[in-house]
């Protein structure tokens, strides 16, 4: 990756379907409400991969039934398929400050698509907010790191790119497409020595990596 026309990744049903997973599992004290209950996300989650639109009338019949907060994390997941990011964004926003103590694993997650949504919706500002106050709770979360990362240079701040990116590398160090990225920011800040010195670490370590070999040209 570099930071050309970068956007961070959606992160929708994925994320979602990893941690319902965790709920499926519960430990060895799943209860039968809990797997269908996790069923039912997981056919909803996809359905808002597929068919975003059918999911959100799903989403609401379920929720109407008593889906709780899984329900409405599908709908809002649908309508940020859908193309809706402001609606997506407010929604996820909320859902994410009053989850049920049960599903408060799904915070982090359901913060990272908000900002998601508002770097979509072209709020920068309101996606470095939700960014940051998600890594006020995970501090070293290297993909909120790194989706920060992109967020601040989106705006020119590559300062602060870099900055995230050092905190991630330092968690992570093998990660190319996190040196790609920080090879990036410091060539825009002029260090093209150490942009250099981590394109080449980054290629050491993933040589397929075409972004990596796109940032080593524009250095050299």
């Amino acid at each position: 990756m570099n930071f050309l026309g970068k956007t961070a990744p959606l992160r929708t049903a994925p994320l979602a379907l990893a941690a319902l997973l965790a709920v499926a599992a519960g430990g060895a004290q799943a209860q039968s409400g809990d797997l269908a209950q996790a069923a039912q996300y997981r056919a909803c989650m996809e359905l808002a991969e597929t068919a975003p639109d059918e999911a959100v009338e799903a989403a609401q019949t379920w929720a109407d039934l008593g889906g709780s907060d899984p329900a409405r994390h599908c709908a809002a997941v649908a309508l940020l398929r859908l193309g809706h990011f402001e609606v997506a964004g407010e929604e996820l926003e909320t859902l994410a400050g009053s989850l049920e103590p049960a599903y408060a694993y799904l915070q982090i997650p359901i913060l990272i698509q908000a900002a998601q949504a508002w770097l979509q919706a072209g709020d920068v500002d309101r996606a470095y907010a939700v960014q940051s106050a998600a890594l006020a709770r995970q501090p070293n979360n290297i993909e909120l790191l790194a989706d920060r990362a992109v967020t601040a240079a989106s705006v020119g701040n590559f300062a602060a790119a870099k900055a995230d990116l050092d905190r991630a590398l330092a968690i992570a160090p093998n990660r190319a497409d996190y040196l790609v990225l920080r090879a990036s920011a410091q060539r825009y800040l002029e260090q093209p020595e150490r942009a250099l010195a981590d394109v080449e670490l980054a290629l050491r370590l993933d040589p397929a990596n075409a972004e990596g070999h796109l940032e080593r040209g524009n250095l050299r």
